[in-house]
């Protein structure tokens, strides 16, 4: 019969250098770091509606997830597809590198595909010379103004340049959009909207923590909490972007 034979090396327990606790926290916080920057730069951003050019489906106060895989793994350097996965349909809301101001990213529906003739009829969208209804566009002037004055009711026609897109605002008379500064390519894609995870309403003049102080005052001085400064709108978080 075979016996085993031990050492007293083998069954000795050599003791756990223990890392010390800055040392942990530094490595634990160095791979949550590492993990968000890649999130962002591949998977999913974060960002907040300044104006009121999508309203009503985007209101000022929103904060949205915007999936950046949606239409191609990017360079997160100089945002180039470098794995096309699909392409922007009709319809959808993206986000983009505003193409008169690099350092500026705007949101907005698109309207006209690579090849499509875009038109504007007395506020009226044509493409291809078709009519084309978006039910989530608002119009709030009746007025009319000609093409030969500014864009924004008359346009066109013109046909979208390849891996370009015609993009437009939901609030269609307060929009700066496709109509007057032109198409966007898509390279200047950030991604596509996905969902509101947090909204708030009140006085946006001076930001988020300027609003929360101004309701915490109304708490401290007048026990009640100043609604008018900051409200968060319950009722648009979680809503999916369409």
């Amino acid at each position: 019969m075979n016996q085993l034979s031990f050492s007293r090396k083998d069954a000795t327990l050599q003791p756990r250098k223990d890392k010390s606790f800055l040392r942990e926290y530094g490595e634990a916080l160095g791979i949550a770091l590492i993990l968000a920057l890649i999130i962002r730069a591949f998977l999913v951003q974060a960002f907040s509606i300044p104006s009121g050019s999508m309203q009503p489906t985007l209101l000022i106060g929103d904060y949205l997830l915007v999936n950046k895989f949606s239409y191609g793994i990017r360079n997160p350097f100089t945002n180039k597809v470098l794995v096309p996965l699909g392409q922007p349909r009709r319809g959808d809301v993206v986000v983009f590198i505003f193409p008169q101001d690099p350092t500026k990213d705007y949101i907005k529906r698109v309207i006209g595909l690579p090849g499509d003739k875009v038109q504007l009829v007395n506020k009226k969208v044509y493409i291809n010379g078709e009519l084309i209804e978006t039910p989530q566009a608002v119009y709030d002037d009746s007025d009319r103004i000609p093409g030969n004055q500014v864009a924004r009711d008359n346009f066109g026609p013109a046909v979208v340049p390849p891996n370009s897109y015609f993009v437009m605002g939901d609030n269609r008379d307060h929009s700066y959009d496709s109509r007057f500064w032109g198409f966007v390519s898509m390279d200047a894609l950030r991604g596509k909207a996905l969902i509101i995870y947090f909204s708030w309403a009140g006085d946006h003049s001076g930001g988020l923590p300027h609003a929360v102080l101004g309701g915490l005052k109304g708490l401290l001085y007048n026990f009640s909490w100043n609604s008018r400064d900051f409200k968060v709108r319950l009722d648009r978080i979680g809503k999916i972007i369409h």
